[in-house]
């Protein structure tokens, strides 16, 4: 298993999220959205310019912003 930045997931990647690093208003934000730690999640399209990121967790689809994608490690299988 491998630790990875959300951000540089590729399309149809999928992983585990292991942590969210970041507190705060943004911190709880991410949480309340379901991407916490243990959650699985697939990176289903990007943006032209890779910004946003659309992501499917637990069966809906949330897009993040790169900038927020920056403060979760998720581990992936090599």
């Amino acid at each position: 298993m491998a630790l990875i930045n959300l951000r540089t997931m590729a399309i149809n990647q999928s992983g585990v999220i292991s942590s969210v690093k970041v507190g705060g208003e943004l911190g709880r934000r991410i949480r309340e959205m379901g991407l916490v730690p243990g959650t699985e999640i697939t990176i289903k399209q990007r943006a032209p310019l890779n910004d946003p990121v659309a992501l499917r967790v637990m069966d809906g689809t949330l897009t993040l912003r790169n900038n927020e994608a920056d403060f979760i490690q998720v581990e992936i299988e090599d």
